[in-house]
């Protein structure tokens, strides 16, 4: 399951050892309503390989200033600290499907 990642657990989230996948979104945003179930059923079918955490750009503002996030939704990719890829807007599945296999690869 995704984390929910706010300023208070931004550090501890983002100490991992795994690949991550950040999902920012806000309550008021259409597209990121559709895209919600996406990740979050991805989160359990990569768990324990690609941490998945959901930053609600108002409760994590820090991270979302930090990422430069202007737009939601905004997916980034992480790995071994750094930014490795990103999109913005709603995807279909097997689109973030195929961004999750390559931070895997």
């Amino acid at each position: 399951m995704a984390v929910n990642v706010t300023n208070d657990n931004a550090k501890e989230f983002m100490a991992t050892e795994l690949p991550i996948v950040l999902d920012f979104s806000a309550t008021w945003c259409g597209p990121c309503k559709q895209l919600a179930p996406i990740i979050d059923e991805l989160s359990q079918e990569y768990a324990g390989r690609i941490a998945v955490g959901k930053c609600d750009i108002e409760e994590a503002d820090d991270l979302t200033m930090e990422y430069g996030i202007r737009n939601v939704p905004t997916v980034i990719f992480i790995k071994d600290g750094k930014v490795v890829d990103k999109f913005v807007g709603s995807k279909s599945k097997g689109d973030v499907q195929a961004k999750f296999e390559a931070l895997l690869g």
